[in-house]
């Protein structure tokens, strides 16, 4: 596992086997989901049009089962039971529960374009403080925990991990991450007119783009439009672990548990400054 942070809490007893585990299932979801990519696969549209697959089905009820065993009496909510109404409502839930996303960027897994990612995330007093966020496409994990710091590896191969961390706003500018299926650029721009200097921005999908902000190849992810916590957590988790910070658009830290599960507009930070100004890491 990564060295510890100074600059964050100290480490949970057993969080670090806690992360191992989750890590596994996520693994083994991805594979599922690699098995319904290389074949054809029929597509379905939920109650509010968003598309769903055989593949965020099956990941699902792979992961929700190994939640609850690992963590006994804690609740898990996941999308696709909350979009069948199955899943807890925000007051039923206690200090501590999961969040599930088994198929973020439903829409480039039907494109094809590799930018897909299966989330899990455990929270905490409304704070993610314990995420892992696969790229099975692409071959890339990410994971990161309260204290345990974050880090990267090339599929299931731990020989292969590294230790990420975000990066310092870099002189040319920022580089920022937007919405490859989502969001509205005039809306996005206008963001941006209040930023320093943006040197770049680049497209991607998924919770991918707080990945990169964790790994430092970005500064920058505004998201101006609506997303669910399940979509945003694990990334979450990975990010501040890293470093980085997710906060609304008053500079609030983004928590979860929220009546709904749905997120205001959003801004996530590497270590670069926002307009409100440099902020502590997270509280534990």
């Amino acid at each position: 596992m990564t060295s510890q942070n100074t600059a964050d809490p100290p480490a949970r007893p057993g969080f670090g086997e806690l992360l191992e585990s989750v890590a596994t299932v996520v693994l083994e979801a991805g594979r599922l989901v690699m098995a319904v990519y290389a074949r054809d696969f029929a597509v379905a549209a939920k109650d509010d049009a968003s598309p769903v697959t055989e593949a965020d089905q099956l990941a699902e009820a792979l992961i929700t089962p190994v939640l609850l065993a690992l963590l006994p009496g804690v609740a898990v909510v996941a999308e696709e039971a909350a979009a069948a109404g199955q899943a807890p409502a925000a007051s039923e839930l206690g200090p501590r529960f999961w969040l599930v996303d088994p198929l973020d960027g439903t829409r480039e897994f039907i494109q094809r374009n590799g930018e897909f990612t299966v989330n899990v995330a455990l929270i905490e007093h409304g704070r993610p403080v314990l995420g892992v966020v696969l790229a099975p496409a692409l071959g890339q994990l990410y994971a990161g925990a309260a204290g345990l710091g974050a880090f990267t590896q090339a599929g299931d191969d731990a020989s292969t991990r590294q230790a990420i961390s975000c990066r310092a706003q870099p002189a040319e500018g920022l580089t920022v991450l937007a919405s490859r299926s989502h969001g509205d650029q005039a809306a996005l721009n206008a963001y941006l007119a209040g930023q320093q200097r943006v040197a770049r921005i680049i497209h991607a999908g998924s919770s991918l783009k707080l990945c990169l902000l964790a790994a430092g190849e970005a500064d920058l992810y505004p998201r101006l439009g609506r997303t669910m916590e399940w979509d945003i957590a694990a990334g979450q988790a990975v990010l501040e672990a890293a470093g980085g910070r997710v906060e609304d658009l008053q500079g609030q830290p983004l928590r979860h548990g929220k009546p709904g599960f749905e997120n205001p507009n959003f801004a996530a930070w590497g270590r670069a400054i926002s307009p409100a100004g440099p902020r502590p890491s997270p509280a534990a």
